[in-house]
């Protein structure tokens, strides 16, 4: 029998979120016994002000720092990183810049969640899309995400391709969309990941989308693989799926990161 070698889950969230259950120690167990070789902490980092109900805020980075040692405590032989995820606003850069200092961290995720103040990714605000339109609001995604990439804070973007989350799409060809953005991370030397979360979105596809992928495999961005859980049972989901997909769409490699210092491991 061939055992499947599984990836590092580098994205992973905490109740300090406000939308997650479970605590760090509880991922960590989880990922034992899934045989994950490493796991990391990228929660929703605080903004400056109080500008919605799904991050952490700035008086809980320590309390953050915390449950993560606690959890490395517990669990000594697993790798347990230290990250975040960080919302790309223009006019952000200073508290993005300021942010990267707080702590030795293993990594920043970059994530597009925002087209100005509508947060597209909130079911509650689904009927925007006739507002804006789904071109637009396409044309508006894809811009940020490349800014995003290029503005050198990130090590890995996060779920690209999001705005297809409730099944929106522009009709032709997508690739006018993603081959600027692969180019984006290209010229930045950051890496995407696989995130299996939109399986389980009203989409029901992995994100990004296999055009998105052959592009990226076929410049060498580097990959990572991982589940974006908000519970611990979440950890490692669909995983087998990811790994069949990024080796389909022609990736050899995956990407692992230490002190914003990344490594290449087989795929396989």
């Amino acid at each position: 029998m061939i055992r499947l070698i599984m990836p590092a889950d580098y994205h992973l969230h905490t109740p300090l979120c406000r939308h997650a259950t479970g605590w760090p120690v509880d991922y960590a167990q989880r990922a034992l016994a899934l045989g994950l070789p490493e796991i990391g902490f990228s929660d929703h980092s605080p903004m400056p002000a109080l500008f919605d109900d799904w991050r952490m805020l700035d008086e809980e980075l320590p309390r953050y720092f915390a449950v993560v040692d606690e959890a490395r405590a517990v669990c000594p032989g697993l790798p347990i990183r230290l990250g975040l995820e960080v919302d790309w606003l223009e006019g952000g850069q200073s508290w993005i810049e300021a942010l990267s200092q707080r702590a030795p961290w293993d990594y920043l995720i970059g994530s597009v969640h925002y087209l100005g103040d509508w947060n597209f990714d909130n079911p509650a605000e689904t009927a925007r899309f006739s507002n804006y339109g789904i071109g637009e609001a396409w044309d508006r995604y894809w811009h940020l995400f490349a800014q995003a990439a290029r503005s050198g804070f990130f090590d890995i973007m996060a779920h690209p391709d999001l705005v297809k989350k409730f099944k929106h799409r522009p009709p032709g060809d997508l690739a006018r969309y993603y081959e600027p953005a692969v180019q984006a991370c290209l010229d930045a030397g950051v890496a995407i990941e696989i995130n299996t979360a939109g399986l389980f979105k009203p989409v029901a596809e992995i994100y990004p989308a296999p055009g998105f992928l052959r592009l990226a495999a076929a410049a060498g961005i580097p990959l990572t693989i991982n589940s974006d859980a908000h519970a611990p049972e979440e950890v490692g989901r669909a995983f087998p799926e990811a790994l069949a997909l990024a080796a389909g769409c022609g990736f050899t490699q995956l990407a692992r990161f230490q002190q914003r210092y990344r490594t290449l491991v087989p795929l396989d």
